[in-house]
């Protein structure tokens, strides 16, 4: 478990470390890895190039918020700032600690209550690096917050609030919740800690410390160098073990341009026009290939909707509202493979995501039926949509139809992919590599690349690339 002596200053060189990484650099860290750079008042460092955006705070303060809900706001007003609120309303305002004698013998608990500062913080986001350089020279937050306002027009600013976790990072109590906040959220430490190597599930250990085979892990843990676990050892989280001091690692710096950019900044969707042929020939071929496969595959649905009724009852067919062309919503057809719970579920598994952006998906998905689970390795769930097809609301190839709420999530490729009908196969499913991290900077980049090069013998391309992936299976 997490441990920090009452007495310990975690910004000072004995500050307990993992993976040669202090808390509030492990801070710094997984700021970096969403293309953000943390800028205090004066703290020396250099205002890198590569950083998408700055995120400027009181020397204090390290907090963890959700950045993809201030996307729509940052793409959208372009601001020069944005000052965000964090409201902290989740954490109680006072913590009790036991009280002893010079003897180590129990006296009281004693209840300490924090200030507002501990639910209540102010920080700013800006894409600007002159403006991160004058908030850096600044003496101190006060005086940086009134240069700032001072120096950018009102129409040039704009203020949010969001729900998050802040922290005073001088305060050891509150560094151990931030850390294991940390330990909770962040899934992938390695896009910015080179040492953090994965070792099962939310399981991150490092490349010098030794687990011994049949370790057994209840919860997110963080392992770091030096430290053993002996064969059989059960390790229960969300835990840390920190660096054992006589293997603290140096730390390589972060690697700014070799970080993927995230979905704040998509570049602008250039769609050709599309042709009066182009459009004909893809509506008569979208009708054609979905009469030809309906008459295929209909014989089995009797089959397919008796393996569901089997295993899980009904109902054989799940119903989505998704969006298609101009925003319009649409009853997105397939065949039923979760079970009848999978929304209570997954609000007990949220944390086990193994994608980016706004999708959900993990390898071992328990919502999935063993029917279900068939049906997904083979696609078969998604024969219904020919049907969705015929009637106008999707095409063959397409971007991946998508809710309403997904579709929020950046407003430059929401615009892209709503120009065109949704497609039951398209370029990122026969492109995407999965790889984690990169699955949503992925889709963007497929998706909005279909947009701007859509023509009869990319769709074409597509289909032929669908098929072989399904009988190379």
């Amino acid at each position: 478990m997490i441990n920090l002596s009452p007495d310990l200053d975690t910004d000072q060189t004995n500050s307990p470390t993992i993976w040669g990484l202090s808390p509030t650099e492990l801070h710094d860290r997984f700021w970096a890895a969403r293309g953000v750079q943390v800028v205090r008042p004066g703290e020396e460092s250099e205002i890198v190039e590569d950083a998408e955006l700055f995120l400027l705070m009181a020397p204090r303060l390290i907090t963890v918020f959700r950045l993809r809900l201030l996307v729509d706001q940052l793409s959208w007003l372009k601001p020069d700032v944005l000052w965000v609120r964090i409201v902290h309303n989740t954490e109680r305002g006072y913590r009790e600690t036991a009280v002893t004698d010079v003897g180590g013998r129990f006296l009281r608990f004693e209840r300490t209550y924090g200030g507002s500062d501990a639910r209540l913080a102010r920080v700013a986001l800006t894409p600007n690096r002159d403006l991160a350089r004058r908030w850096q020279a600044a003496s101190d937050a006060q005086s940086g917050w009134r240069q700032l306002r001072a120096g950018i027009p009102p129409t040039r600013r704009f203020a949010r609030s969001i729900a998050g976790r802040t922290y005073d990072r001088h305060d050891d109590h509150q560094v151990v919740q931030f850390v294991r906040h940390l330990v909770q959220t962040w899934t992938r430490p390695d896009a910015t800690i080179d040492r953090a190597q994965k070792l099962a599930t939310g399981v991150w250990g490092d490349s010098g410390s030794r687990v011994g085979a049949g370790t057994d892990y209840v919860g997110p843990s963080w392992i770091g160098a030096g430290r053993e676990l002996e064969a059989g050892t059960s390790l229960v989280g969300p835990a840390v073990l920190w660096d054992d001091p006589a293997a603290r690692p140096n730390v390589q710096t972060v690697r700014w341009q070799e970080l993927e950019p995230t979905q704040i900044f998509v570049p602008p969707v250039r769609p050709r026009p599309p042709s009066a042929f182009y459009m004909r020939a893809k509506r008569c071929f979208d009708i054609m290939f979905s009469v030809f496969a309906l008459i295929l595959v209909l014989p089995f649905f009797p089959i397919f909707m008796l393996l569901i009724l089997v295993e899980d009852g009904r109902p054989f067919f799940f119903v989505h509202r998704r969006e298609t062309t101009g925003g319009r919503v649409f009853p997105c057809l397939k065949f039923r493979s979760m079970h009848k719970n999978a929304d209570q579920i997954k609000l007990s598994i949220g944390d086990q995501n193994e994608v980016d952006g706004p999708q959900f998906f993990i390898e071992e998905d328990p919502r999935l039926t063993h029917m279900g689970r068939f049906m997904r390795k083979c696609h078969i769930d998604e024969l219904p949509q020919f049907f969705n097809v015929l009637a106008g609301h999707m095409s063959i190839v397409g971007p991946r139809p998508s809710p309403y709420e997904e579709n929020q999530f950046c407003p430059t490729w929401r615009e892209a992919r709503l120009s065109v009908l949704p497609g039951i196969t398209g370029l990122w499913q026969v492109k995407r590599t999965r790889q984690q991290g990169l699955d949503f900077q992925e889709w963007i980049k497929y998706d909005i690349e279909y947009v701007e090069k859509a023509s009869f013998a990319l769709d074409l391309w597509i289909v032929w690339k669908t098929l072989c992936r399904l009988v190379g299976r």
